[in-house]
């Protein structure tokens, strides 16, 4: 009965470099205009931006249909200039969301890459944990099988 020696625990950690954070990683490759691109993607994917866009709206909508005729600074029926305004503010956020978007994508896959890490690790350790169960095993059973003989 030959026993295979599993590797020690001092063995296990040269095998293995140290786990990284690859959250700080992320954040520490990060320019400032990915900082700025993902700190909206962030704000405008809410409910407030939402509801100041949509007060914005309703505001701009109401005071130059129903607003005093002197004042009102962007006539109905075509309100231009809230057009304009609207779809400057789509223009800009539009790539600004697809960049804090592909940042994101980068930051999960280097997140999955590091899972996929420590799962194959948590496996090799695993292995050798029940290498040295096994080997536990064989060293009982054998004491067994002395203690019988000598009875």
């Amino acid at each position: 009965m030959s026993i295979h020696q599993p590797p020690s625990l001092a063995e296990l950690q040269k095998i293995h470099p140290p786990l990284r954070n690859v959250n700080a990683e992320h954040r520490q490759h990060l320019s400032q205009l990915e900082r700025l691109a993902l700190w909206i993607t962030r704000h405008v994917g809410t409910m407030g931006f939402f509801i100041i866009i949509f007060i914005w709206t309703v505001t701009w909508l109401s005071w130059n249909s129903i607003g005093p005729k002197n004042l009102r600074f962007d006539p109905l029926p075509g309100f231009v200039l809230w057009l304009f305004i609207s779809n400057m503010i789509q223009i800009f956020l539009m790539p600004l969301i697809m960049i804090g978007q592909n940042l994101e994508s980068r930051h999960s896959e280097a997140r999955a890459e590091a899972d996929y890490e420590v799962n194959v690790r948590a496996e090799r350790e695993i292995e050798a944990i029940l290498m040295h169960l096994e080997n536990l095993d064989q060293r009982l059973a054998s004491l067994e099988g002395q203690k019988n003989k000598t009875r």
